[in-house]
């Protein structure tokens, strides 16, 4: 039987292998165009930085239990940090919950050199590159998918090591829920629907014995549009990271 150390170096030596093939994607020329043609251009407020100008890949801790997935790269977030919600408004709202809820080491993430650390969780995107308007079209993100699936398989999801995964919006709701049923894990003709505070457990054996739940919670996504509203407060986003807490927990 591999040693815990054996298979700890597994799942980091995976998450790498990955993480090294969605740097180099050019899969989508609409979105290398715009992601490059960005880091190039910059923002005024960013003209001394180098730009990343790539695809994003995830970040986190390698045995993480909690997976969270947002939406895409900001043009001048993580296309400039190289790092997933790093460097916007949408990522200081939530390493603020992550370091409120005990994942995080520090609730501000500047740049992918400030020293902060996932504790039980991992973050990534539906899609790896920042998107026109943030809106990627929908052959992008089927583009992308296999990426998420072999993050989920990294991660030990059939393996009963991943419990849960939180799904920053719509988008990334669906392309959760894509993947589950292309493995058959979805009950038919169940209604998933997506909502603030949604909670869908989806069941499979390990072995044909042992039953194994992952629970799939649902967020909108922390986008100004959503917090400088109030249709998502503090209070409401740390409610599903607490939620998470206490399914591993459990």
């Amino acid at each position: 039987m591999p040693s815990c150390d054996h298979w700890r170096e597994t799942m980091a030596d995976s998450l790498l292998k990955i993480r090294q093939e969605i740097i180099r994607c050019t899969l989508c020329p609409r979105l290398v165009e715009y992601r490059e043609g960005i880091a190039r251009e910059k923002k005024r407020a960013y003209r001394d930085w180098d730009y990343w100008g790539k695809p994003v890949p995830g970040f986190g801790d390698p045995q993480a239990r909690l997976m969270i997935t947002g939406l895409a790269p900001a043009a001048h977030g993580g296309n400039r940090t190289g790092r997933v919600f790093t460097g916007d408004s949408s990522g200081d709202f939530l390493y603020a919950a992550l370091h409120q809820s005990g994942f995080a080491s520090q609730a501000h993430a500047i740049s992918r050199d400030d020293g902060m650390t996932l504790r039980d969780a991992y973050i990534n995107a539906t899609v790896r590159c920042a998107p026109p308007d943030n809106k990627p079209l929908p052959a992008e993100s089927h583009n992308c998918r296999p990426y998420l699936a072999r993050e989920l398989d990294a991660l030990g999801m059939e393996d009963g090591r991943l419990r849960c995964v939180i799904s920053l919006g719509k988008i990334a709701f669906d392309s959760f829920l894509a993947i589950l049923r292309e493995r058959k894990l979805l009950r038919p003709r169940f209604a998933y629907r997506f909502a603030h505070g949604a909670e869908y457990t989806a069941e499979y054996t390990i072995d044909s014995i042992q039953p194994v739940p992952l629970t799939l919670l649902a967020s909108y996504h922390p986008s100004p549009r959503n917090t400088q509203t109030g249709r998502l407060t503090p209070a409401m986003f740390l409610s599903v990271f607490e939620r998470a807490k206490k399914i591993l927990h459990h």
